[in-house]
């Protein structure tokens, strides 16, 4: 967790960037978090065998955000138009319908929007979209980041895939 002595109060922003990848999709995948704030920053990534691009690109916001552990300033930049959109524009209309979409379905990875719902509610988020592999320092760090996160989903899928034939 980050325990510097950020507050909402404070005007020094913490400026987190996310990113997800997936090899497929559904298939490994990996999440990555670039923070910053002040003099001080933290790299995060973390992976899941079988997953989707979407749900990487949500993991990491939501696992950004659990990095802090008092109530933040926070400017999140995304790559996602997905999570921008959702954040942004869709996200009030679920909950008033109960997490259905205008179809009447369940929003898609709604466990992972409701976790992100919940916290932001305890920090002041400013959403910010930021076009992927343009150049921007801090999205570019967490796309490597995201990759070395599916790199590791993908070996252990092989390996995985190593030791069934070997069994088999």
């Amino acid at each position: 967790m980050i325990d510097y002595a950020c507050s909402a109060t404070n005007n020094i922003p913490v400026k987190i960037y996310t990113d997800g990848a997936c090899s497929g999709n559904p298939g490994p995948g990996g999440w990555g978090v670039y923070l910053s704030y002040k003099n001080h920053e933290r790299k995060v990534y973390g992976s899941n065998i079988n997953t989707t691009n979407n749900r990487m690109e949500l993991t990491a916001t939501i696992e950004a955000l659990r990095l802090l552990k008092y109530s933040c300033k926070v400017e999140l930049y995304t790559d996602s138009q997905y999570v921008q959109m959702g954040i942004s524009k869709w996200i009030k209309k679920w909950i008033k319908n109960n997490w259905e979409t205008s179809n009447k379905q369940l929003v898609c990875n709604v466990d992972l929007w409701q976790s992100l719902y919940t916290l932001i509610q305890k920090h002041q988020v400013s959403w910010h979209w930021v076009r992927g592999h343009s150049g921007n320092i801090g999205n570019e760090i967490a796309d490597k980041l995201a990759t070395n996160g599916k790199i590791e989903a993908m070996k252990i899928v092989k390996n995985n895939e190593n030791t069934k034939k070997f069994l088999d």
